[in-house]
C-alpha cells in the first residue's frame, strides 16, 4: 500500500509543478496543513477520496489522472 501512496504522491507533485503552484499554495487552497501536503507527496500519508477530488479540482484535472 505504501508503494501506491508514493505513486499517487508523485502524480500530485507532478500536476502541482505543471500548474506552477508551491506545495504551500496548494495546501492553502485545499484547506489542509502544508506538512500534510508534503506527507501526501512523499507517499507517507493515505489521502481520502474527498481530498483527492479537492486537489484535482484545484489542479484543474480529473481525479483519475492523479491515480497510477
Amino acid at each position: 500500500m505504501k508503494n501506491l501512496s508514493a505513486r499517487i504522491g508523485q502524480k500530485i507533485r507532478q500536476a502541482r509543478r505543471l500548474k506552477g503552484l508551491s506545495q504551500e499554495k496548494l495546501a492553502l487552497n485545499a484547506k489542509i496543513d502544508r506538512s500534510y501536503m508534503g506527507r501526501i507527496e512523499r507517499g507517507e500519508a493515505n489521502i481520502t477520496v474527498d481530498i483527492l477530488y479537492q486537489l484535482a479540482s484545484i489542479l484543474e484535472c480529473e481525479p483519475q489522472s492523479l491515480l497510477p
